[in-house]
């Protein structure tokens, strides 16, 4: 069993950046990564990654959302700049090793305001 706990997230203005950090109670190997979901709408995917080298992102982050990876803090971060207020949701740390176990955090609040 593993546990992931968020924490970066808060109220920012748009145009700002934040950077959100996803801790794993043990090591994980397989993939990581971040999805969303705004008020009113169905979880989306935003960033994974895979060996630190292997990423993807939704095309709505492209070219403005950072994934990254630290194995010796057991941590994955989300680095995201030039936010929007699209961007308002709750974030969600994920780790599917590669066992395929599915572990999920429990959110943290992003809230960009216009």
């Amino acid at each position: 069993q593993v546990t992931l706990v968020e924490s970066g997230g808060t109220l920012v203005q748009a145009g700002g950046s934040l950077r959100l950090s996803c801790v794993a109670s043990t090591s994980v190997y397989g993939r990581l990564g971040w999805y969303r979901r705004a008020p009113g709408k169905q979880l989306e995917f935003v960033a994974t990654i895979h060996g630190g080298v292997d990423i993807d992102y939704a095309s709505s982050v492209k070219g403005r959302f950072t994934i990254s990876s630290d194995n010796a803090k057991n941590t994955i971060y989300l680095q995201m700049n030039s936010l929007k207020p699209e961007d308002t949701g709750i974030y969600t740390c994920r780790a599917v090793s590669t066992t395929g176990d599915d572990y999920w955090g429990q959110g943290t609040q992003v809230t960009v305001s216009s």
